[in-house]
């Protein structure tokens, strides 16, 4: 992606204070992009990404956000888009994840689930749709592998990626011609951590590619997603060097 292709134009990424979704805001900025993140609890961590995205020369906001609460999300964007003067691109990156054996998930575990990793998209997206339509804009949702492949301990997880990779689909059908939308669907990746490094090399060894992915292999996805003609929309892409193939 060319430097600056994305200037003048204004983002906002939801759950990006740390890890993939700071990477994503980061990358976003250096392209050019005035950028927004959500954070729910990473308040230090919000700040300090901000921070590191105003001193890339374009403006950065980190904005207090309960992706699951209708009134917190529409006060979100309609700063996002005050203090911007509009939206072009919507990365809906937040979400949680955790491994459970499924007679042992609740109904509390599952509900929390899809009340970030589907709801929270819908609810952004739905409230971001009047700046979007008016700019032709982007909307990219951060989905996952384990929406495409069913993982015996991750049934919740599994079904509420599942529902975003639909949702996916639908919006591109019911938001054309205005708007594009598109899904990254990350297979393992490894943010160097140090989490779970038993199952990063099980699943390294099993990986077509012979490893794991890497945070800037996602931002690149989503970049270019954010970048694409708008004639590109409807479409999941998985990041996961040929793992689903397995």
């Amino acid at each position: 992606m060319a430097e600056g292709e994305l200037r003048s134009k204004a983002a906002l990424v939801t759950g990006g204070a740390r890890r993939i979704g700071r990477e994503i805001a980061l990358a976003l900025a250096a392209a050019g992009a005035d950028v927004a993140i959500t954070y729910l609890e990473s308040a230090r961590e919000a700040r300090q990404t901000a921070e590191d995205i105003r001193r890339m020369g374009v403006r950065g906001v980190a904005l207090a956000c309960d992706v699951r609460q209708e009134r917190s999300v529409r006060n979100a964007v309609k700063r996002v888009a005050g203090e911007f003067g509009g939206l072009d691109v919507l990365v809906n990156n937040a979400a949680i994840y955790e491994t459970v054996e499924f007679e042992k998930i609740t109904l509390r575990r599952w509900d929390d689930m899809f009340a970030v990793n589907a709801r929270g998209p819908f609810l952004m997206s739905q409230a971001a749709l009047k700046p979007l339509r008016q700019r032709q804009g982007r909307i990219i949702h951060l989905g996952s592998l384990g929406g495409l492949r069913p993982w015996a301990t991750h049934a919740h997880y599994c079904a509420s990626k599942a529902a975003l990779t639909m949702l996916t689909q639908v919006m591109a059908k019911a938001l054309a011609p205005e708007i594009a939308v598109n899904c990254v669907a990350p297979g393992m990746i490894d943010l160097g951590d140090g989490r779970d490094a038993a199952l990063l090399r099980r699943v390294g060894r099993k990986t077509p590619m012979q490893r794991n992915g890497r945070a800037e292999e996602v931002v690149r996805a989503v970049l270019f997603f954010a970048t694409a003609p708008l004639f590109v929309t409807g479409q999941v892409l998985a990041v996961d060097g040929g793992l689903g193939l397995e």
